[in-house]
């Protein structure tokens, strides 16, 4: 006992400490009222309960508007790794139509080559060699050059059969090359509106997120900060009591240690949707190129990241980790260590350090594995 309250307390005070040059401290809980200070104490203040309760009244108001943006957020980022998934799409399927193309464009050039081929072919046999065989028996005195006329007759078939049959196998080619380039064209148009859908969505729910901070006056758009990061501190304080932190001791690859490196620069950057850098990222974004900047490809998404990369249990994880959040692996963030990760969190919101804890767990993905 005595053991995991001193680990729960040194993570605690881990977050207190300066990250990657910059200080990041989980908010402090809400100071209790103290009896007495004439906003509790309703005998010496007659305003004191009504002040209470209001001040209550607005907290559970603004506690619900939190909520409600939390959720618009969490809405536009999985849209977000739909979005990035068929950007990807898209981007493959173009340059899929590009390769056709080509490979079409060198068939033409290479069917009007055969087509020339096989008239030029055509002529000279019809020039030199265009009579029947029983007639040019019958017009031809010398046994030897009839033999040997007959000879070139016979080499000039096969070669122009050789010819015919080239040119049937590269038109053949070429129409199976277009029927692939129509599929491919098809297919590019169909992600192209899943992008566009995508896309959509996300504005209309960062619209309506915004539309709901907005509408606060001043003074509440603090406060509703304040929930935000309370609501983060008590999720992080959980996943803290549970102990696991205990469990995790690992130590960073050297390529780890790289990726990290460049995560933590970032901090302090703006969070875009669909943004890779150098100057905005989502949160895929971030992971993709800190991992990039460590010399290792891995997937766009956070769901792919999840889908494609190996899977570690949280007890052996390690700094330059990825983190998986969320149900449906739509947001990701990277161990840095002492129960903390850095992220790009949300629109609105800047790449910081917060706790590990502080959004719901799904696994965690180990790129250099």
């Amino acid at each position: 006992m005595i053991r995991k309250g001193a680990v729960l307390a040194g993570a605690l005070a881990a977050l207190l400490l300066p990250v990657g040059g910059q200080a990041w401290a989980a908010p402090e809980p809400p100071p209790a009222t103290e009896p007495g200070d004439g906003r509790a104490d309703g005998r010496r203040d007659g305003r004191g309960n009504a002040d209470s309760a209001a001040d209550a009244a607005r907290t559970a108001r603004l506690e619900k508007v939190r909520r409600r943006i939390a959720e618009l957020h969490d809405q536009a980022g999985s849209a977000t790794d739909a979005y990035n998934a068929a950007q990807q799409k898209v981007r493959r399927q173009e340059r899929r139509i590009a390769d056709l193309a080509r490979r079409i464009d060198n068939n033409r050039v290479r069917l009007d080559k055969l087509n020339d081929q096989a008239g030029a072919m055509a002529r000279a046999q019809y020039r030199g060699l265009g009579l029947p065989v029983n007639q040019r028996l019958a017009v031809e005195r010398d046994p030897e050059r009839f033999l040997h006329s007959l000879g070139l007759l016979r080499q000039g078939q096969r070669a122009t059969r050789g010819v015919i049959n080239d040119l049937a196998e590269t038109q053949e080619t070429l129409r199976s090359y277009a029927k692939k380039a129509g599929r491919q064209w098809e297919q590019l148009e169909a992600d192209r509106k899943a992008r566009a859908k995508a896309k959509k969505k996300i504005e209309e729910k960062l619209k309506a997120a915004e539309k709901l901070e907005s509408e606060l006056a001043s003074d509440d758009r603090a406060r509703l900060a304040e929930l935000e990061d309370q609501a983060s501190y008590r999720r992080q304080l959980d996943w803290l009591r549970s102990g696991v932190l205990e469990e995790i001791n690992g130590t960073a690859s050297a390529k780890g240690r790289a990726a990290l490196a460049f995560a933590l620069d970032q901090i302090g950057r703006d969070y875009e949707w669909g943004a890779t850098g150098p100057r905005t990222f989502d949160c895929s974004g971030l992971t993709l190129r800190a991992w990039e900047a460590a010399g290792v490809r891995i997937p766009r998404t956070s769901q792919q990241q999840w889908q494609g990369l190996k899977r570690v249990p949280i007890k052996d994880m390690r700094p330059g980790d990825l983190i998986i959040y969320k149900t449906d692996a739509s947001h990701v963030g990277m161990y840095v260590g002492d129960g903390t990760m850095v992220h790009s969190p949300r629109t609105g919101r800047q790449v910081r350090v917060e706790g590990v804890g502080a959004l719901p767990i799904r696994g965690v993905v180990r790129p250099d594995a």
